[in-house]
């Protein structure tokens, strides 16, 4: 390292734009920040890119890009979400996540105190996942063209073979399954965003799935198809899957999971629930002969206690996607206009 640059202030110290210049400054954020926290073997040779083995199976790879504001939310933050999103994005095809890439666009003057919170953040995630962050980019933007820090990860898995995941399995009578309360996520978000006090703190459900979809496929390896109801919600998804498909689908709003905070907030600020951000469920098809073995294992992991059936593909108005309400009424649920919730993931 050059003599003339002292080793990052990362109590007093911001990002500069002279650390994205590829020169010394850059190297320097690389190895007193970056290779520190994401240590391992392809990393530390410095490539420009990342040799890997992979077990037999298909290759499955995915990518993401993450916006939140704030950056800091209750239940985690932009670093766990850039990598468990991914990691979830992996899941949703069955696959066994192993390799992340990441690239961080910072905007000169972001304090390095929050930097290294974000990247420490990643790091922990990713070792509890099981994954590892192999190879990466760093961009700095002068201050006023960011917001603070903007991250996008690509991800890199293997599905087994006989597992196949995706919308043109689904079938009339498959069950639709949820695996727990929607929209803490959004919430949680927009409570830190605008300040919001409730009675009981909503925290995001941020979480990496594949453990639990591991699980799922342990006892059901014929799952039609699995989705993360991120941004959009769950009313989004199964408009695109009821698009994709070309079959309807049928839900009880009833059935529907919320918790009380959110379904309080919700009232409060004329949201609707069912068009916010989860960050750590899944939505699920599969045929309904599955339902009591699938239920079961579900309930046993501890990010599926809280599973629960909400309805069934139909033949009935193609591509369109129907709420029987509490009150015995039914009525489309159209995709989403507009974004309620910016900056949520």
């Amino acid at each position: 390292m050059a003599a003339h640059l002292r080793k990052l202030d990362f109590k007093h110290g911001c990002i500069e734009l002279i650390h994205g210049s590829g020169g010394c400054a850059s190297h320097q954020l690389f190895s007193e920040l970056f290779l520190p926290e994401f240590t391992n073997p392809n990393l530390a040779l410095a490539h420009d890119s990342a040799v890997l083995s992979l077990p037999p199976g298909r290759v499955v790879l995915a990518t993401d890009a993450h916006v939140v504001s704030p950056l800091f939310f209750p239940g985690g933050d932009i670093g766990c979400l850039a990598v468990n999103g991914t990691v979830n994005d992996l899941a949703m095809s069955g696959a066994r996540p192993l390799y992340l890439t990441a690239s961080f666009i910072l905007e000169a003057g972001f304090a390095l105190a929050e930097l290294r919170l974000i990247v420490r953040s990643m790091a922990e995630c990713a070792r509890r996942a099981g994954v590892s962050i192999v190879a990466g980019d760093t961009k700095v933007v002068e201050q006023g063209k960011g917001d603070g820090v903007f991250i996008s990860t690509t991800g890199l898995g293997v599905v087994a073979d006989g597992i196949h995941i995706d919308p043109s399995r689904i079938q009339v009578g498959d069950r639709i399954l949820v695996s727990g309360p929607l929209g803490d996520h959004g919430i949680a978000v927009l409570s830190q965003r605008e300040h919001l006090d409730f009675v009981a703190e909503v925290v995001s459900d941020c979480a990496p799935l594949h453990e639990l979809v591991a699980a799922m496929l342990q006892v059901a390896p014929a799952l039609h198809c699995l989705r993360d109801p991120t941004r959009g919600g769950l009313a989004t998804v199964l408009n695109e899957l009821a698009q994709q498909s070309q079959l309807g689908m049928e839900i009880e709003e009833a059935a529907i999971p919320l918790q009380m905070p959110v379904r309080a907030a919700c009232e409060l600020l004329g949201l609707d629930p069912l068009y916010l951000a989860s960050e750590g469920r899944l939505v699920a098809f599969f045929a309904p002969d599955l339902t009591p073995v699938l239920l079961e294992t579900m309930h046993q992991h501890p990010l599926g206690r809280q599973a629960v059936c909400i309805g069934t593909v139909t033949d009935v108005r193609p591509g369109s996607v129907a709420l029987l309400t509490a009150f015995g009424g039914r009525r489309l649920l159209p995709w989403l206009a507009g974004d309620p919730l910016p900056r949520i993931c």
